[in-house]
């Protein structure tokens, strides 16, 4: 009795488990997808659900307290969870509220995203660089700059309340997506903008365009709800120098609508456009050349800017400011609001730029200094370089040059050791050009080459000299008395015979005859030879006293013996 009672309870399991089985098998649950459960209990802790397997799964409570979830919950109700693991380990299945709602909210994300659908979150935190949006259960990003289309300094009143956003950036292997808020806002704002641009055109005057914010580019306006700008070239025909001094907050404007970007929504406006342009006949009003006044209103370090009258201005360059310094500072020669009289030097109507010059209008020390080429006159020295001496006139401040050439008829670099800075010296002014001035200090004293005009000498002639200095090379002879006139002889030219041309052989003082070879007065050159000399001498003995003199073996000592023989028998 007993072994059968046994037996059929074995059948009973086998048919039971079996019947469990396939039950199992048709409900065709798989791992990692949004299940639909049944709220079987709910305690303290934890949600008992149903999902038709083989055990109940627990979920905490804390996944159902966003939105207030669990208040409305009951025993009974489905909800969708997400299978993590049909049996762990322990045999139990997990499941997850939380992970359900991400995944349907990121599976809904990427459809908004392609469509740029606006949704609703929730700003429940602050991280580096933005904040933390709540969208459908999913934590999201929105930088800093995307909560509203102007910086705020506060957003206490955005936290925890539903705001609308656009999803701007999914990144699916990260997880990670950005939103915005601005970008709702300024399509918000665009299509009221659109609406609102249809009431106006270009070329429209609008009476009362609002100021709501100044910069130092421009005004920002407000007409019939439509931002609008005011660039600051657009204020007036003259120079602006801050839109803040002109307008202020709230003030009301009378402009003319100039640009409508249908693109961008982007309106510009100008006050200058609803009066004449005074460049258009600034051509029969002023004249090149002429002589006008003015008053300074700008100084900048290249120049300054002169108002000629309301809307035109003049730029005075600094080059054109004063005749003696070509770069001096503006703010030394002029100041603000300073009335002068100024010379138009060039008007260029297309670019509306009007050339003027400040230095035309007192006396030009160029023109004076011009007449004083050739005279005797005295400056202060300003600056010695390696080459040059460079100072300025006495009475007239202009600078000049006096190079180491033209301190003496040497040409010596070390006669530029012989003056010190703020020496004041006489010299010649020797030439003028393109506002550069010569001087020259040897010019006031007497030209030794002089003494070849003086004396009627050209190349040919043959002089006596007297040796100076006796070098390896050669030796230094003295043309003149007073040893002005100093030349070289090279070792080549001292004799006609290679022998004798030893530098040696001559001793200071001694007289020696040379022949002029070069004779260059433009360039200071005179060469001397006394090979020349005694090749002309020995060529002239026997030009008189035959050709064979010297083939024939005789010298020119037996040749000046035989002309003396010869003239005393004729005495006799």
């Amino acid at each position: 009795m007993a072994t059968e009672e046994l037996k059929n309870t074995n059948t009973i399991h086998k048919e039971f488990q079996s019947l469990l089985d396939q039950d199992f098998k048709d409900r065709k649950l798989k791992e990692n997808e949004i299940i639909k459960a049944t709220v079987s209990e709910i305690t303290k802790n934890f949600i008992v659900v149903d999902c038709k397997a083989k055990m109940e799964g627990m979920i905490p409570v804390e996944e159902f307290k966003n939105e207030n979830e669990l208040a409305n919950l009951k025993i009974g109700s489905q909800i969708e969870v997400y299978l993590e693991r049909i049996e762990s380990f322990k045999g139990e299945i997990i499941v997850s509220r939380d992970k359900a709602r991400k995944m349907k909210a990121w599976k809904k994300m990427e459809n908004v995203f392609e469509t740029q659908k606006e949704m609703t979150g929730y700003i429940t935190g602050k991280v580096k660089g933005g904040f933390i949006t709540t969208v459908e259960g999913l934590p999201c990003f929105m930088p800093s700059s995307q909560i509203d289309v102007r910086p705020l300094k506060k957003i206490d009143h955005l936290m925890n309340t539903p705001i609308k956003v656009i999803a701007t950036r999914l990144d699916k292997n990260r997880g990670n997506v950005c939103v915005s808020r601005r970008a709702v806002l300024e399509k918000s704002k665009n299509a009221e903008v659109t609406e609102a641009l249809k009431n106006i055109k270009e070329g429209d005057i609008v009476d009362d365009a609002v100021v709501k914010a100044t910069t130092d580019w421009g005004i920002f306006l407000e007409i019939n709800g439509i931002d609008a700008l005011l660039h600051v070239s657009d204020l007036s025909h003259g120079r602006v120098k801050k839109p803040s001094d002109l307008v202020t907050i709230g003030q009301k404007l009378k402009v003319k609508i100039t640009k409508i970007d249908k693109k961008t929504n982007r309106v510009s406006a100008s006050v200058k456009a609803l009066t004449e342009d005074p460049f258009e006949n600034i051509e029969r009003k002023y004249k090149v050349g002429e002589f006008y006044e003015g008053s300074v209103t700008k100084i900048m370090d290249y120049g300054c800017f002169v108002k000629i009258e309301d809307g035109v201005e003049g730029l005075i360059h600094s080059s054109e400011l004063d005749w003696t310094n070509r770069n001096v500072k503006p703010s030394k020669i002029l100041s603000v609001s300073q009335k002068i009289k100024f010379k138009i030097v060039n008007i260029d109507k297309e670019t509306k730029r009007i050339s003027l010059s400040y230095k035309a209008t007192q006396d030009n020390p160029w023109d004076k200094v011009k007449n004083q080429i050739g005279k005797e006159v005295k400056i202060k020295i300003n600056n010695i370089t390696d080459k040059a001496i460079f100072g300025e006139l006495v009475d007239s401040k202009l600078s000049g040059m006096l190079h180491y050439k033209e301190i003496s008829f040497q040409e010596n670099m070390e006669d530029l050791k012989k003056f010190n800075k703020n020496d004041i010296i006489s010299v010649k002014i020797i030439d003028v050009k393109d506002d550069k001035i010569r001087f020259s200090k040897r010019a006031l004293e007497k030209d030794p080459l002089d003494w070849f005009k003086d004396n009627k000498k050209k190349v040919g002639d043959i002089i006596t000299t007297r040796i100076h200095e006796v070098l390896k090379t050669g030796v230094k002879v003295a043309i003149d008395q007073e040893k002005k006139l100093i030349v070289t002889i090279r070792k080549a030219d001292l004799a006609k015979d290679a022998t004798a041309a030893r530098p040696e052989v001559f001793s200071k003082d001694n007289a020696l005859d040379a022949k002029i070879t070069e004779l260059d007065y433009e360039n200071r050159r005179i060469k001397l030879s006394v090979k020349a000399a005694q090749i002309d001498e020995e060529k002239s003995l026997i030009a008189k006293f035959g050709e064979g003199a010297t083939k024939s073996g005789a010298t020119l000592k037996g040749i000046f013996e035989k002309a003396i023989g010869k003239k005393n028998k004729k005495e006799k």
